[in-house]
């Protein structure tokens, strides 16, 4: 369970240390402590064959908290939308998300990204840890990587990957360290907080671009779902068909909806999103380690001459000339 809460905080010199601790063993305070807390809808909390005890922490500043939640018993609800950019993962117990599109099981140690949109929780006898992060923590991060950080959005559809595990992990960890040692000086708190967010973004790609204003009209309802999917599920085999049917329209009038707004047939507007997120991809890289080839196979990409001449055109430089920006 995640959210928007802010934990008391004390000033510390040029910085806002957020320090927070509380536990009990009454099933109905944890909840209202919880629900307080935390922007949400519809709460409940049962008891489980396991006495129940409850346990919180908060430990950072006002761009990055690392939090826990002991919770030993059933806890369910919706979280609505939130701001900031939050990864939650379990080390025990069971936990499911899901969206209007989507219901995602945790696995314990492995982070999932919260989804921005907001979505329902259920969770027993568990026991997680998170990383929040402020938004314009790490839009400024992002901003400084090259990548458009107007309304920045992440996608956490994505599984990340080994290498980005291993990094975010690795991060983590010192992050940890770190942000718990009350002698550690505002300035070494303030770069975990851009080392969390430049990990962050090795975990989860940047989503492109804010959709078109003309989407939001109620005659463009239908292509509008067909859209969003593409956003939500570039890097999954998509056809033109999957969008006919997630739209409720016939393939006729879903290439021509497409014609009409994007100029584009619906594989090509495919095909563009996902050369935006080559693009980000690496620009969020090391020129040193990142493979130009690996990047274009996931999200797709083949054949690497038709590759680089699809990404030039549509970028205006080649692949191994945003790298060298990174």
């Amino acid at each position: 369970m995640v959210g928007h809460a802010a934990a008391n905080a004390m000033n510390d010199q040029q910085t806002t240390r957020i320090q927070t601790e509380t536990q009990s063993t009454d099933l109905e305070v944890a909840r209202e402590f919880l629900a307080e807390a935390y922007a949400g809808q519809r709460w409940s909390a049962d008891q489980t064959r396991q006495t129940f005890s409850f346990r919180y922490t908060a430990v950072g500043d006002q761009a990055m908290t690392l939090r826990t939640i002991r919770f030993d018993g059933h806890l369910d609800g919706v979280m609505t939308p939130s701001e900031d950019f939050v990864v939650q993962w379990t080390n025990k117990g069971r936990g499911t998300i899901t969206t209007d599109s989507a219901t995602i099981e945790m696995e314990h140690g492995r982070p999932q990204l919260w989804p921005q949109q907001g979505a329902a929780f259920s969770y027993d006898d568990y026991d997680q840890r998170i990383v929040q992060i402020n938004r314009t923590a790490l839009e400024t991060v992002a901003g400084e990587r090259g990548i458009d950080a107007g309304n920045l959005q992440l996608d956490h559809t994505v599984r990340p990957d080994d290498r980005a595990l291993q990094v975010w992990r690795s991060s983590v960890q010192l992050i940890s360290h770190t942000v718990m040692d009350r002698h550690a000086s505002p300035l070494l708190q303030a770069e975990m907080g851009r080392l969390g967010a430049l990990a962050l973004l090795e975990l989860y790609p940047v989503a492109s671009a804010a959709l078109p204003d003309e989407l939001l009209l109620p005659k463009n309802s239908h292509i509008r779902l067909a859209v969003e999917y593409v956003h939500e599920h570039a890097h999954l085999p998509i056809t033109t068909n999957d969008l006919a049917q997630v739209s409720n329209l016939s393939l006729r009038a879903l290439q021509h909806a497409f014609r009409r707004l994007f100029q584009l047939s619906p594989n090509a507007y495919i095909r563009r999103v996902r050369l935006d997120r080559v693009r980000d991809a690496l620009l969020a890289g090391d020129p040193a380690t990142t493979s130009i080839g690996e990047v274009a196979k996931q999200w797709g990409f083949a054949h690497a001459g038709r590759f680089s001449a699809a990404y030039a055109e549509q970028h205006g430089e080649y692949p191994r000339d945003t790298l060298r920006r990174a």
